[in-house]
């Protein structure tokens, strides 16, 4: 990042009732990343998608998984190929 540039804080949202069900080592993980504000949430209103898998919204988008850790991977998958995304550590 040059001088003078801001970074875009990235929003992963997830659905406290999705965390009970299996998302909450994602939220974990994804928590320790530093360039991303991980957010819990009472309802996301995708009741739907929530019964079926893991899932988070990505700046809005749905992005879902079948473990956590394949949840994990598809939201940086889905990071580097739609966003100003740069991992640091």
């Amino acid at each position: 990042m040059r001088k003078g540039e801001t970074m875009i804080q990235i929003i992963i949202e997830f659905c406290v009732s999705n965390l009970a069900n299996g998302a909450q080592r994602a939220f974990e993980k994804l928590k320790k990343d530093p360039n991303l504000d991980v957010i819990e949430y009472g309802c996301l209103s995708n009741c739907g998608k929530c019964a079926r898998c893991l899932y988070a919204l990505v700046d809005g988008k749905a992005v879902m998984g079948g473990t956590p850790d394949e949840l994990v991977d598809h939201i940086y998958q889905y990071l580097e190929k739609n966003s100003v995304y740069e991992k640091r550590d």
